[in-house]
């Protein structure tokens, strides 16, 4: 039995509306970017609570960091920012960051040395779901006026052990690093929250667009810094429409009235690629497809039904035939050329092996929850793995809601079963290593949310510790084969079923160029294009 229940939304009345205002614009401006996109996942765009994907779009072309990535040399890792030059102490603890001169942020005010330590600790302090990505290097809200501190035009910052540079540095090109302007922040500062409630839809960055509006569900609205350090950008405005249906997407691009359409299905993009006028790039991204076995569930927790459930996925025939080009097939938590990346794909559909499993577990008449967003393509694998699983006497219930509705039961460890996309914050393998199989506190009052072991509530069973060896190892090729070890536990003993990771298909018009959402590490850099 195909059951799916939808918690009530507003998408199809907030589709109806972002299909229609379009109807009368022929062509979109030449100074403008216009893009359809899902951004039903943007819960808010504070830098230092932002952890969703088409947020860190928001975040990568309104802020600056200390360094960043190259969209154009992805391969070269970091590169200066608002910090033009950095030196690393002896013992390799402490990095002394010397400012970018002549730096303004939108509001007018100078780009400090006081700000960028202001907005480091500030994350810290606040603690929302991204905040991990820095404590672990030993910043706590107690220890981070010591520990990050500005002197005169240079950020010092001292962790609490010797970690791998590179490691470091990758971490502060995450959306967390980015620098926000202290004086603009304080004064919109309401009872001690550091300005958390006016960030979460207003800007106080230094990049190459700042924000003008975001409306839930509707619309991202930039405009250009004409300031920009490193030149204003050739679109003097960017829209970001939310558009729900592949269908409407490629509709809106054939008509002109978007100049990207960045979610349509294979069916769309056949279709859109026989169009004159339009054109298909494709970018391998970070981003992988999972399902997640909740191990407060007392069936799900069992080894062998760990296991069974990476036997229940079609992986061939999904990859071949509604992700055709869209996903490849990809079974470990590192995506494909991240460093200690692993090859091995050892699963395959086989509900004999799975039904063997079950029943050493000696489960029989299990019926189970699965969350998944609204989203078509995790709407199919869902109903995909429900077929299966009812063939080996599972009763899949798929509950589909918004981005924000289903993370929220899954940050609450809620959920039996969650279907979701997980995508690298960082370029360095302890982003998904230090969340998939790092856990050093399964408690409920740890509140981990930003770890999707301790989501899971899952041990690790030893795997945290391994992790905490392979961050500090400086070897290059014994961190490689630390991290492969890993992964070949991980896909034997872990509660996730790590299945795809994606390719990115975008249809653009002709005339968009210099167009990029950031390969397998960042996000989509706007301030590049032109038309």
């Amino acid at each position: 039995m195909n059951t799916i229940s939808k918690l009530l939304t507003g998408a199809a009345i907030g589709l109806a509306v972002s299909v229609t205002s379009f109807s009368a614009i022929a062509e979109t401006p030449a100074n403008m970017l216009v893009i359809a996109h899902r951004i039903d996942d943007i819960t808010t765009v504070d830098p230092a609570e932002s952890f969703e994907f088409a947020g860190s779009d928001i975040s990568r072309n309104i802020y600056s960091r200390l360094v960043n990535l190259d969209p154009n040399d992805l391969a070269a890792g970091y590169q200066p920012d608002l910090a033009e030059s950095w030196e690393v102490s002896e013992d390799g603890m402490t990095i002394t960051f010397t400012m970018r001169e002549g730096v303004t942020f939108h509001s007018g005010n100078p780009v400090r040395a006081e700000d960028a330590a202001f907005s480091l600790q500030r994350a810290v302090i606040l603690d929302k779901t991204p905040a991990f990505i820095l404590t672990q290097f030993g910043f706590t809200p107690e220890n981070v006026a010591e520990t990050i501190r500005a002197e005169g035009n240079q950020l010092i910052i001292t962790t609490d052990k010797r970690y791998a540079t590179s490691f470091i540095l990758n971490c502060l090109t995450a959306t967390i690093g980015a620098v926000v302007d202290k004086e603009l922040v304080m004064a919109n500062e309401v009872d001690g929250d550091m300005d958390n409630a006016w960030l979460q839809t207003n800007s106080a960055g230094s990049g190459p667009y700042k924000l003008d509006s975001w409306k839930p569900n509707e619309s991202v609205t930039m405009s250009s810094n004409p300031d920009y350090y490193d030149g204003a950008p050739a679109m003097e405005r960017v829209i970001v429409r939310h558009v729900l249906e592949s269908a409407s997407q490629r509709l809106l691009l054939e008509r002109g009235d978007v100049d990207i359409a960045r979610n349509l299905n294979p069916e769309d993009i056949a279709g859109a690629s026989a169009m004159e006028g339009i054109r298909i790039e494709d970018e391998l991204k970070g981003r992988l497809m999972y399902i997640a076995l909740n191990q407060k569930h007392p069936e799900l927790s069992k080894p062998e039904v760990r296991q069974a459930f990476k036997y229940l996925i079609d992986y061939e025939g999904m990859r071949d035939s509604f992700l055709k080009g869209q996903y490849t097939i990809h079974q470990n938590f590192l995506p494909a050329t991240y460093l200690g990346a692993s090859e091995e794909n050892p699963f395959s559909y086989n509900l004999e092996k799975a039904k063997e499993l079950l029943d050493a577990a000696g489960v029989e008449g299990l019926e189970i929850e699965i969350g998944v967003r609204e989203a078509q393509e995790r709407i199919e694998i869902g109903q995909s793995f429900q077929n299966a699983a009812a063939q080996v006497g599972i009763t899949v219930n798929i509950t589909v809601g918004t981005a924000k509705q289903i993370l929220g039961r899954y940050r609450a460890r809620e959920l039996d079963v969650y279907l979701g996309a997980w995508g690298p914050d960082y370029p360095d393998p302890q982003t998904n290593a230090g969340t998939f199989a790092y856990n050093p506190d399964n408690s409920d009052e740890a509140q981990a949310t930003g770890l999707l072991a301790w989501r899971n509530s899952w041990d690790t069973g030893g795997l945290t510790e391994k992790v905490e060896a392979a961050v500090v190892e400086n070897d290059r090729d014994t961190r490689i084969q630390m991290y492969q070890d890993i992964q070949a536990e991980f896909r034997e003993t872990s509660p996730f079923v790590v299945m795809f990771q994606q390719i990115e298909q975008s249809a653009l018009r002709d005339n968009v160029t210099d167009w990029s959402t950031g390969q397998a590490v960042t996000s989509a850099a706007y301030w590049q294009v032109t038309k």
